[in-house]
């Protein structure tokens, strides 16, 4: 059984609108998870070790003030869309768009204010919660009016993340949660111990400001290639990485299969990634720079942490050979990623 408890988190300044900020707990033998309507963020996950005791493993903040000031949007939904868009500029349709501009040249993560800065409506649900929004059209430069739902449930190890949206015109979409993970821990000073692997065959090499090049290289031979787990540091170590920022392609079927695992083989927490997408980030924190306090008045150094976004590849709207990210009306965008925590 999951128990589903809300509170107050606390009150959005008059600037940004005013507003209540929930916190949601969901609360399973084996996972408590807390989640804020601000973003629908999730601010807390606390899992089981090896021995029996909880942890909490994602970055944050213990209070609403660190969330609403600048952060690399942890533990958020980031939309209209996720990742990065060249030039903040696509057309739909034969008409131009032009974003805002928020990461060098390009646009990141829905532009100034994008899906991680709203509040979001809850509806309580026996095991979860579900948040919905309406993205105007024009909302940072997207066309189209955009209903949203996203619905986090919990069940048992398993923690399943539901984005659904509906557009009035077409529009790019692409959601995905921006968690930011240390299985050792949230406040532990790195994730070299950690053993990741991704389950692609291909990924996307990058220009120096981060967009994909068009290509659609092989793993093999390479030190993307994370089919076999590798422990983090020594594999950063040996072929002289500063970290990862890149997508993985992942198998293009609409169904829920297995795409990445992180252990922790000190503490014996592990990590499974599921998903519908045909993409997944992985980002090692490399611009973390320990110049933000986070729970308990901890910091976050470079490498203390790491992402595996599930998700469309990024500037997909500006290939034509990258899968398809235009939502049409009538059509409904609809994805799933189950996040299953284990103890080994």
């Amino acid at each position: 059984m999951t128990e589903v408890k809300r509170e107050v988190f606390g009150q959005m300044p008059k600037e940004e609108g005013g507003g209540v900020v929930e916190k949601f707990v969901l609360k399973s033998d084996n996972v408590k998870v807390e989640i804020l309507s601000l973003g629908c963020i999730i601010a807390a996950l606390e899992m089981k070790g090896r021995d029996g005791k909880f942890s909490d493993v994602v970055l944050g903040f213990d209070t609403l003030e660190g969330y609403t000031r600048k952060h690399p949007f942890f533990g958020a939904v980031v939309g209209r869309v996720a990742n990065r868009i060249a030039k903040g500029r696509f057309t739909v349709n034969g008409k131009e768009y032009q974003l805002f501009l928020n990461n060098g040249p390009n646009s990141l993560h829905g532009g100034a204010r994008g899906f991680d800065k709203v509040l979001w409506s809850p509806q309580v649900l026996p095991n979860g919660i579900c948040f919905f929004r309406l993205s105007p059209d024009g909302e940072e430069g997207y066309p189209g009016d955009l209903k949203v739902w996203v619905t986090y449930t919990l069940s048992g190890r398993e923690l399943a993340i539901n984005y659904r949206a509906q557009t009035s015109k077409t529009t790019p979409i692409n959601l995905t949660n921006h968690s930011y993970f240390n299985l050792a821990g949230q406040g532990s000073q790195d994730i070299y111990d950690h053993e990741i692997s991704v389950e692609a065959d291909f990924y996307l090499p990058v220009d120096d400001t981060k967009i994909p090049t068009g290509e659609v290289a092989a793993v093999q031979g390479t030190s993307f290639d994370l089919r076999q787990p590798v422990e983090l540091g020594k594999h950063l170590q040996k072929f002289r990485l500063d970290g990862f920022d890149h997508n993985f392609c992942l198998q293009q079927v609409q169904a829920r299969r297995l795409v990445a695992r992180a252990c922790h083989p000190p503490t014996g927490r592990a990590m499974e990634v599921h998903t519908t997408q045909p993409g997944i980030q992985f980002y090692t924190g490399n611009n973390l720079d320990g110049s933000l306090k986070g729970k308990s008045g901890v910091t976050y150094p470079k490498h203390s942490a790491f992402c595996l976004e599930t998700q469309n590849w990024p500037d997909a709207v500006n290939k034509p050979h990258f899968p398809n990210v235009l939502l049409q009306p009538g059509k409904e965008y609809n994805h799933t990623t189950w996040l299953v925590f284990n103890a080994t």
